[in-house]
């Protein structure tokens, strides 16, 4: 499906974030922090949202595994920067919540034996870089 959804400019990108940071409406997507990578919580049904647009370049090419941190951060933390190209953004759809319009990354995160969703809020647009 991600090669039908629009593919954002870091601009639409910011402005997706800034729309986002904009909302004050209690909802249970808010109910765990997610300012960093988490699993997606039991208490946000994956039903709740929809995506809207895509980080993925080509869904056909297999994207990096090297993420992008110049300042030290780490894949979790809620300072790592959005960098579009480095994983796991590279492999990312946004989504947004069918109840209150905010808008998440999310991938699927698949190892030897297991499948796990994740989510990070996307609602900081200082942190969206270029990483290029």
């Amino acid at each position: 499906m991600q090669d039908t959804l629009p593919r954002p400019d870091l601009e639409q990108l910011r402005e997706l974030a800034r729309q986002s940071a904009a909302i004050t409406q209690d909802c249970n997507c808010r109910s765990v922090d997610s300012s960093g990578w988490i699993s997606l919580p039991l208490s946000l049904p994956e039903t709740q949202l929809v995506d809207i647009a895509t980080l993925i370049a080509d869904p056909y090419d297999e994207p990096t595994f090297t993420e992008y941190h110049p300042d030290g951060t780490r894949y979790a933390s809620p300072e790592a920067p959005i960098a579009p190209a480095w994983y796991p953004y590279n492999r990312c759809n946004i989504a947004r919540c069918q109840q209150c319009g905010r808008h998440l990354l999310r991938y699927m995160e698949a190892g030897g034996y297991f499948v796990d969703r994740r989510i990070r809020a996307l609602e900081r647009p200082e942190l969206i870089v270029d990483g290029t």
